[in-house]
């Protein structure tokens, strides 16, 4: 008869190839609001020279591998609504950091809706049937749609971002909602748009799953935005680091789309920044991720 594992025991042998690494080169530690000294959760934690990184859990903690490369580093730390902060790394790790992060004073400009009927605009997927394939991510990628204002309409507040979330993997983990300026280098992803934490997940996967994001009053810019899916961390899931040699399925998986020629989607991973996709099938149809948004159409 097969014996069961306690609990306890089981996340341990879970760690332990983790903390085996770890015990003589690691850096752990927690990031904290500088004022408040709460937990900033989903922070981006990255080494500059090493290009690795990690998430904080919902509890502000991290850890990840320490120094190979060079003998001293510069581990960035950066997540929305705070001003990015660097410290200064040497090899041989370091535990238990404190970080705190300072909050950023976001100004937000006045919008002016002048006359017109208000209607409903879809952009991006219009499709009900995913493509093959599957689009996964590790804690902190993010996937990142341009949804197109392709006929030039005039655009108001963003009302809901959708995603297609696959029937696979893990659809009900929670996942956080980015919504971007095209303003970066190559038109990439860059300026947040969306600037509170909007954390979600799906009831199920093999559909469509909609945000409401109207309360937010987002201006919608009027050559379209990025909608990105950003996978976030959980419990004890923090030991988990990007870059592993064993690759295991975490999160949510999303669905791609072929309809479209052009491509129009990115991906971002810590340490390495955003990159295009430029995969296509035999019909030359690009692989993008499946993402809509509905926007404001003033007439």
């Amino acid at each position: 008869m097969m014996k069961r594992i306690p609990v306890l025991a089981f996340w341990a042998l879970l760690l332990l190839p983790a903390l085996g690494w770890a015990q003589e080169n690691r850096v752990t530690g927690r990031v904290v609001d500088a004022k408040t000294k709460d937990p900033v959760p989903f922070a981006s934690i990255s080494l500059r020279e090493e290009g690795t990184g990690a998430l904080t859990n919902e509890y502000g903690y991290f850890q990840l591998a320490g120094l190979e490369k060079a003998s001293q580093d510069s581990l960035i730390v950066m997540t929305l609504g705070y001003a990015r902060s660097a410290v200064v790394i040497k090899r041989g790790g370091t535990e238990d950091l404190i970080i705190e992060l300072d909050k950023r004073v976001i100004e937000l400009a006045n919008v002016t809706v002048r006359g017109g009927k208000v209607k409903n605009l879809v952009l991006g997927s219009n499709s009900n049937n995913p493509g093959e394939g599957m689009i996964q991510g590790l804690p902190g990628s993010q996937y990142a749609f341009f949804v197109k204002n392709e006929k030039q309409k005039k655009l108001g507040n963003v009302r809901t971002v959708s995603f297609y979330i696959g029937e696979n993997g893990f659809p009900r983990e929670p996942f956080r909602v980015r919504i971007y300026k095209a303003d970066g280098n190559y038109n990439a992803p860059n300026t947040d748009l969306l600037t509170e934490n909007v954390v979600v997940s799906a009831s199920r996967g093999g559909e469509w799953y909609t945000i409401d994001l109207s309360t937010y009053n987002i201006p919608a810019p009027e050559e379209g935005f990025f909608v990105a899916m950003e996978w976030i961390v959980g419990g004890d899931k923090f030991y988990t680091t990007n870059f592993m040699d064993n690759y295991t399925p975490y999160g949510q998986i999303m669905r791609p789309t072929f309809e479209f020629k052009e491509s129009r989607t990115w991906s971002y991973t810590i340490g390495k920044g955003w990159n295009l996709l430029t995969l296509a099938n035999d019909q030359g149809r690009r692989y993008n991720a499946m993402i809509k948004a509905e926007v404001d159409m003033i007439k």
